[in-house]
């Protein structure tokens, strides 16, 4: 059911809330007939989320300062707010379809779950149900590595070509399978990533041109899941650039 909220409890009841859990503010008002029309489609995908989002109400009328902060200019306004900030937001009574939308935009997906567990069996189900997801199939890709089964993990980033984690995925099966990189890779694996790059990067100086290129686009593959601020990431770019060219 849906919460009214005032100015003196939408911090609270929105702002704060949002930080655990995404609340939705139906802005409407008693003598706004869209708004009439557009409440059962929010209730509803409410409900149907099971607690995982929060409807909140608020009575332009009664709260005008508050609409005039968030810049209510027409209604029904609707804001998604995730975060303690405005996340999402449309105006007017959308059809049901485009209510979802904004509630799912708000909410893990089943394969954002089955991706957060982690296991093969988990992360081979959310391939299926999201089988253009790159981060997933690496994902699942890296529980294959694990075990040592190196065809089926290049099967898992099979079609994810132009991805940098897929394609050093690959990658690196192409050179285990000619017994290149296997110090490096074992390294990677205790998670010693740095000590793995130097390997790898030690590996190109003596390499023939498709096994360089293998091993670039293996040390990119590792390097793409670095922050991209990250220092240290930024000096094995500068030295893998050196080792090529």
């Amino acid at each position: 059911m849906p919460i009214d909220v005032t100015e003196a409890s939408f911090g609270q009841e929105v702002i704060e809330r949002s930080r655990k859990t995404p609340v939705v503010v139906d802005f409407w008002a008693a003598w706004c007939g869209p708004c009439k029309t557009l409440s059962p489609a929010l209730e509803a995908a409410e409900t149907a989320r099971a607690g995982r989002v929060v409807l909140a109400k608020v009575d332009v009328d009664a709260n005008q300062a508050l609409a005039a902060r968030y810049r209510v200019q027409g209604i029904p306004a609707v804001k998604a707010f995730r975060d303690g900030k405005v996340a999402s937001e449309f105006v007017g009574a959308v059809p049901k379809a485009k209510v979802d939308e904004l509630f799912d935009s708000l909410v893990p997906s089943r394969a954002d779950e089955l991706l957060a567990q982690g296991d093969e069996l988990s992360l081979r189900e959310a391939a299926e149900l999201e089988p253009r997801r790159a981060d997933i199939a690496v994902a699942l890709a890296k529980a294959r590595l694990e075990r040592g089964a190196i065809d089926d993990a290049l099967e898992a980033v099979d079609g994810h070509e132009g991805d940098f984690g897929a394609e050093g995925i690959a990658a690196r099966v192409r050179l285990a399978k000619q017994g290149i990189g296997e110090e490096a890779f074992a390294t990677l694996d205790r998670g010693h990533r740095e000590a793995a790059l130097d390997k790898l990067l030690t590996e190109i100086e003596s390499a023939d041109e498709e096994a360089r290129e293998d091993l670039r686009r293996t040390i990119v593959g590792i390097l793409s899941e670095a922050d991209p601020a990250d220092p240290g990431a930024r000096e094995y770019r500068k030295r893998l650039a050196t080792a090529l060219y």
